[in-house]
């Protein structure tokens, strides 16, 4: 039961909001529209924990699709969706732990309680036994799911930090200092230029570029830190 519902009906939750569609989903929410739904929770509102649900399905989906590639992939974001409902209603602001951190926990622990129930009636199969294969053929094993809790966590973190740092330079800087970002950093998957390269290139002096590359990432650290991520 999950605050006096079943289980059950929460695995279906996706079917009701296109989950298997992840272009479907809505957005994820902002730190501080994170933020105000979990205090109007607390105070009771049903529809700010509907919403916490239904903006982090997509967390779902991304994790089942790109680590579980070979299994039952509705069977699992099923499974998956029990456990991001059991993260909001668990999680506690205070402790300091970003949500998406916290959810990415939950739901693989939900994920990976299913394996084990699974294995309990096989005949308490090795967990070095396979049960799937990935990608690209290889062996998926018990041991390389359940080893792989933390990495995923980080992994996701990662990737969100870094899109959220990708879509502020090439949207949020003046076109000057986006030019220079992108030259330093190799955005656009080129090599990344020293300071002293990029000024040869623009025809301007190195101590400029060094001012510019300065005020953008001071930009780009003022816009993470706002979205919540230090």
């Amino acid at each position: 039961m999950i605050n006096g519902t079943p289980a059950l009906l929460y695995g279906f939750l996706y079917l009701f909001l296109k989950i298997s569609d992840t272009d479907a989903f809505p957005p994820p929410l902002s730190a501080e529209e994170e933020a105000e739904c979990f205090r109007k929770m607390k105070e009771g509102d049903r529809e700010s924990r509907q919403k916490l649900i239904k903006h982090n399905l997509r967390l779902v989906a991304h994790i089942v699709k790109k680590y579980y590639p070979g299994c039952d992939q509705e069977d699992l974001i099923s499974t998956g969706t029990v456990g991001l409902i059991k993260a909001v209603d668990t999680f506690d602001p205070k402790n300091g732990t970003r949500f998406a951190t916290y959810a990415c926990r939950c739901l693989q622990n939900e994920i990976l309680m299913q394996f084990r129930t699974q294995k309990k009636y096989q005949n308490e199969v090795s967990v070095n036994d396979t049960i799937d294969t990935d990608k690209d053929g290889n062996p998926l094993t018990y041991g390389d799911i359940i080893s792989t809790d933390e990495d995923i966590v980080d992994t996701l973190e990662l990737k969100f930090k870094t899109k959220k740092a990708l879509e502020y330079v090439m949207n949020g800087l003046t076109e000057r200092e986006k030019k220079i970002m992108i030259m330093r950093y190799g955005i656009d998957g080129s090599r990344g230029l020293t300071q002293k390269e990029t000024a040869a290139r623009l025809g301007i002096s190195r101590s400029y570029v060094s001012r510019i590359e300065k005020s953008a990432t001071d930009k780009l650290r003022a816009y993470m830190k706002k979205l919540g991520y230090e």
